[in-house]
């Protein structure tokens, strides 16, 4: 189980990495390119989805994937069209910082009927978006604004209603090509106030920014956009 292996590490102290892939961003003959810079970097998970991916030809990359590296996969979808039976889990996602209900309920509803007919390993998640200096494409699709970085008690409490509510990890998000990633301030605050993992992405630059989110409280961090970019990331 997914869920029982994060739990696990959590338990143990070890420090989880999810490397995040953009189908919107991913053309097929790079994909080999892209698992190899996977195999020799010290990811434990892949994280596939978007804000914006319409779903076209998601099976036959997730396939692709699986043929070449040896690491779950767990869909981080933005809507239902993102969900492939090939993955292994889904982030079932409630976006709790924003208001919109499509996002707290609706797409959720909408999506039953797809996963039901799947065996993937579902694990409720809080999401949560943290402003960070410029729209996301998560604002931007989903239309609701982030919390306030000023704010950290706010968003613990925000964390720890997502817990209550019966989310089983809290996701902390600055947004794919944030100017900023969520503060260690803002993680330490949300770290000790709930009880369940935490993953902390967006706006993740550099391995000392990794160190730091792990130091802060993160037991996952995820990295995107900086490792697509830089084939050196962790040489740095």
């Amino acid at each position: 189980m997914l869920y029982e292996q994060i739990l696990s590490a959590r338990k143990e102290c070890k420090k989880l990495l999810a490397i995040l892939i953009d189908p919107d961003k991913v053309v097929m003959n790079g994909i080999s390119v892209l698992t190899k810079k996977i195999k020799l970097s010290p990811a434990t998970h892949i994280f596939v989805g978007g804000s914006s991916f319409n779903g076209n030809h998601l099976d036959e990359i997730i396939i692709k994937l699986k043929s070449e590296i040896n690491l779950p996969i767990l869909l981080f979808p933005g809507n239902p069209s993102q969900i492939s039976a090939e993955a292994d889990g889904i982030l079932f996602l409630m976006l709790l910082s924003g208001r919109n209900p499509d996002y707290l309920v609706e797409h959720q509803v909408n999506a039953v009927p797809i996963l039901e007919k799947t065996n993937l390993e579902i694990i409720s998640t809080g999401y949560i978006l943290i402003e960070s200096g410029s729209e996301t494409a998560v604002e931007r699709i989903s239309k609701t604004k982030p919390l306030q970085k000023t704010n950290a008690e706010y968003i613990a409490q925000t964390a720890k209603a997502g817990e209550l509510i019966g989310n089983k990890i809290l996701y902390l998000e600055a947004g794919s090509g944030a100017l900023n990633a969520v503060s260690e301030e803002i993680i330490k605050e949300v770290s000790n106030r709930i009880s369940v993992p935490l993953i902390v992405g967006g706006g993740i630059r550099s391995k000392n920014q990794i160190d730091a989110a792990y130091s802060a409280g993160a037991d996952l961090v995820v990295i995107g956009t900086a490792f697509e970019n830089n084939i050196n990331f962790f040489d740095n």
